[in-house]
């Protein structure tokens, strides 16, 4: 369905998730998890902070794929989106490197 916003927008909504869908933020998330490199080193407070962003970025990552393997596509994307978000706030804190690439991140 295609609707027209206050400001004069024409934007599709969209009320289904497809696997196909799912699947293209799951290799979102993947790419941009295995392109962004640690800015600071190892056993710096900045790496120890990272480590926890990582942590969640990870476990959101893992529970996507779970609700997704178990037909709960509404949880996995909500849980992929999470997932992203924990990276790209690393890029935001200038704890991860995005290379430049603002397709992946939301770059500073």
């Amino acid at each position: 369905m295609t609707k027209k916003t206050k400001g004069g927008w024409r934007v599709t909504i969209e009320d289904t998730i497809s696997k196909e869908k799912l699947l293209h933020y799951l290799n979102l998330t993947k790419e941009a998890r295995e392109k962004a490199t640690a800015i600071h080193p190892e056993g710096s407070k900045e790496a120890e902070m990272l480590a926890v962003l990582i942590r969640m970025a990870d476990d959101y990552s893992s529970d996507a794929n779970y609700f997704m393997e178990n037909g709960d596509y509404v949880r996995a994307f909500g849980a992929i989106n999470y997932a992203h978000a924990w990276i790209d706030a690393g890029i935001k804190l200038k704890l991860l490197d995005g290379h430049g690439d603002d397709d992946l991140f939301t770059l500073p």
